[in-house]
């Protein structure tokens, strides 16, 4: 099976060159646009047609429309599948060596990507920006991404990176990044209340004062007992001489609340991320709020792939500023 059946001469193996000489097929590979030759042979050592297009960062409709192009051009079958598999034909094998030769004799350069360091609040990579990071890497499996998860002030003004979305308490975005930033963009202001699992919860038995929750295990993560705006509630786990987790893991700090009845503070957009939590309001007067704020590198903001990453973030950030709404 192939992208199409051979026209006219299919299954020749030779040309006839200006001067009316036979000559093979593949000495036609040496005038193989270097785009499609690349296609080819990614497509070739992949033996996936998506994950090709993925290495690629291309389309993979893009990618198929080339390569039967190319087969229409040599008049050969290239590609077959047996099953799912997708392989080369006897011609596509004879091609593959053949680029890979031409390739050796001219010394093609492997094309590097600029590696790109991403650091940002653990929360919100977990939370909001997490999916789409995934979706990015599904469609270019050849770009070089550092992430660097930010669980502390400390290791805010410790990190070097080429983009930084961090969480600061009050109007200002400081404390910020320790080197030099572009101007900082607020992106939202996330209100945190606490949480409990929807199945523990009956409406009529919820906490609705802080005495209420004497029933209750409070689950903390570390990283808030660091913030000034969540007082209130780091007050109350800290009079706490019973029922109380503390743990460094924000992912497991969310499997307690939805597994084991605790409750936790977290974003109020949690439950448009889990359907499964419900947020407690009304159980302390002062607010809890922390501002989510983006900054680029001022030594590589002009890099496009810093400024493809932004825009990313951008992008969802606004896609969800329902989630931020008081």
């Amino acid at each position: 099976m192939s992208f199409t059946e051979p026209a006219g001469r299919a299954g020749t193996s030779d040309y006839r060159s200006p001067d009316n000489k036979p000559e093979t097929w593949l000495s036609h590979a040496v005038a193989i646009d270097s785009d499609v030759a690349q296609y080819f042979l990614v497509s070739a050592r992949c033996g996936c047609f998506m994950q090709a297009a993925r290495s690629l960062n291309v389309r993979s409709t893009l990618l198929r429309k080339q390569l039967a192009q190319l087969e229409q051009q040599l008049q050969h079958s290239l590609f077959s599948f047996q099953g799912s598999a997708l392989s080369l034909t006897r011609e596509g094998l004879q091609l593959q060596a053949r680029l890979i030769s031409l390739a050796h004799e001219r010394k093609l350069p492997v094309i590097e990507q600029p590696l790109i360091r991403l650091a940002v609040a653990e929360s919100i990579l977990h939370d909001i920006l997490g999916r789409d990071l995934i979706a990015l890497l599904r469609r270019n499996a050849s770009v070089r991404l550092e992430i660097i998860a930010l669980d502390s002030e400390l290791s805010l003004r410790a990190v070097s990176a080429d983009i930084v979305l961090w969480l600061a308490h009050g109007e200002t975005p400081h404390p910020g990044p320790a080197f030099a930033i572009s101007e900082p963009q607020r992106l939202a202001c996330l209100d945190y209340l606490p949480h409990i699992a929807k199945r523990y919860s009956r409406v009529t038995a919820r906490p609705e004062t802080p005495d209420d929750l004497v029933d209750f295990m409070l689950v903390q993560w570390q990283h808030d007992r660091q913030i000034d705006s969540f007082r209130p509630w780091n007050e109350l786990v800290e009079q706490r001489l019973a029922g109380v987790v503390q743990m460094q893991s924000y992912e497991l700090m969310l499997e307690m609340i939805r597994c084991s009845a605790c409750i936790g503070l977290l974003p109020a957009y949690m439950s448009r991320f889990d359907r499964g939590l419900i947020a407690l309001p009304g159980l302390f007067v002062e607010p809890m709020q922390l501002q989510a704020w983006l900054a680029v590198n001022a030594e590589s903001e002009e890099l496009p792939e810093v400024q493809a990453l932004t825009e990313l973030i951008q992008h969802t950030f606004a896609e969800r500023r329902e989630w931020f709404q008081p």
